[in-house]
């Protein structure tokens, strides 16, 4: 039996997806927001599709603000897009 594929919902579109095809963004207990590339990082977890135009709206709209409970910098949507 192969893997099963696991799916999590992207902040931006709503849209429900393979979460290989995502961003994790996680707040942890610190406080600091990181972005996750294992998905295995403990803290408050969000997902975004890797898709430029959906960075910018959650940007434009601070979706990750409201899902992670406290502020996200600008840095960590530019990084988000340097590494599509």
């Amino acid at each position: 039996m192969g893997k099963k594929e696991v799916l999590r919902k992207c902040l931006a579109s709503n849209e429900v997806k393979n979460r290989n095809d995502l961003f994790r963004i996680v707040r942890n207990k610190e406080g600091e927001v990181k972005v996750d590339f294992t998905f295995k990082m403990n803290g408050r977890g969000a997902y975004l599709s890797k898709d430029k135009d959906l960075i910018l709206l959650a940007k434009k709209k601070k979706l990750l603000n409201r899902a992670l409970e406290c502020e996200v910098s600008d840095e960590i949507y530019d990084f988000l897009i340097t590494r599509l």
